[in-house]
């Protein structure tokens, strides 16, 4: 099968509106992550990663108006695409969008009939998009809980190894509402204060808005890139939102991918883990990672920095992760002080140098998805 590289990226979040500008925010430890008091969202304050109310994120037409979901997603896609020579009118190149919600929010603005039930279908924000940048292809939605964004890179690749096409924009995009944050409060996800993945004290999640991008292709013209060496995905069977007990389910993703990219346990620099900051879901994960043999390995969570961006998570926090490949350094997990699951991983609380050519990214998510991706250099 042919390799699979990345040609451009970019990262629009709250910490910045690039990659280079988010990248250099995480490593000043700079988070997004703020105290919010905003009654149309929650009764009560509560910690998140939002952008400025009533912004325009790019210029639009009048006739063509984009909600502020549609709008992170072309202003991240127009800039990945800046950086890039790809064609997005070839019949060659796809697009697939990432989300979890999309546009949910509108249920709690508008009036609903049949054309808000229309309006608030991945489907249609995906239409829209396509339109925009007159791209010829139909689009891809991946809509698969917390996995989507990695989900969507994996069929990305996938789509490109069969042959049915040779470039394909991944994008990826949520923003927070009321449904969604009253959502995780339901489960008493959602942390007080700010998040500490894998720590002794964590409590919670904190949410975040964000779009990502990346560009994937198999031309060859890119091969001095990062590539995607492999990819796996795996289902607990286990709960509706309960991540499984045990971590084998994600051990099998881990495990699928580490032997498609011909990779050993000793090979990997560092492990970007999903590390959402739930007391369930980093004691999974770690118990994953063991049975993987990578408990020695550095393991970091970006969440400290982002929060949790659904359906953007897997996409910016794979884009991350491969600016520091590049640079050979390993980012520290935000918010982390003292060990707080059983099986004791190797939490970077610093950065550090790595020699080493490949990470691990993984993530899980509710109905027991997981997901791996091993990026290579």
């Amino acid at each position: 099968m042919s390799n699979v590289y990345i040609v451009a990226d970019n990262v629009f979040s709250p910490n910045g509106i690039t990659t280079s500008e988010n990248f250099s925010s995480i490593k000043k430890g700079i988070s997004g992550i703020k105290q919010h008091q905003n009654i149309a969202l929650s009764p009560t304050s509560f910690y998140a990663s939002l952008f400025n109310e009533n912004t325009n994120y790019f210029a639009q037409n009048g006739q063509d108006s984009f909600t502020k979901f549609e709008q992170i997603l072309v202003a991240s896609i127009t800039n990945a695409l800046a950086n890039s020579d790809i064609n997005i009118a070839d019949e060659k190149t796809a697009l697939i969008i990432s989300s979890t919600k999309g546009n949910i929010a509108l249920l709690e603005t508008e009036a609903y009939n049949a054309d808000l039930q229309e309006k608030i279908s991945l489907n249609s924000s995906a239409k829209k998009i396509t339109a925009h940048f007159k791209i010829i292809t139909q689009p891809i939605i991946i809509s698969n809980a917390c996995i989507s964004g990695m989900l969507a890179i994996l069929t990305g690749m996938r789509l490109i190894q069969s042959g049915q096409y040779n470039n394909v924009v991944v994008a990826g995009a949520d923003i927070i509402s009321k449904f969604i944050l009253s959502g995780f409060q339901s489960f008493n996800a959602v942390s007080n204060t700010f998040c500490k993945p894998f720590d002794a004290v964590r409590n919670g999640i904190n949410l975040g808005e964000a779009a990502g991008t990346i560009i994937l292709s198999n031309n060859e013209k890119y091969c001095n890139n990062i590539k995607i060496a492999g990819g796996s995905i795996s289902n607990d069977a286990n709960h509706i939102s309960g991540p499984s007990r045990t971590g084998e389910e994600l051990h099998i993703a881990i495990a699928k991918t580490m032997k498609q990219a011909n990779v050993l346990a000793s090979d990997i620099g560092f492990i970007s883990a999903h590390g959402t900051a739930t007391i369930f879901n980093d004691e999974m994960e770690a118990k994953a990672i063991t049975l993987a043999n990578l408990q020695h390995v550095p393991t970091n969570s970006l969440k400290g920095y982002f929060g949790h961006t659904l359906g953007a998570a897997g996409i910016i926090e794979s884009i991350i992760s491969v600016n520091a490949l590049r640079e050979n350094i390993i980012l520290p997990t935000l918010g982390f002080e003292n060990i707080g699951v059983t099986m004791p991983i190797s939490i970077c609380n610093e950065i550090k140098e790595t020699n080493k050519s490949h990470f691990l990214k993984t993530a899980s998510g509710f109905g027991g998805c997981n997901a791996a991706l091993i990026f290579s250099k």
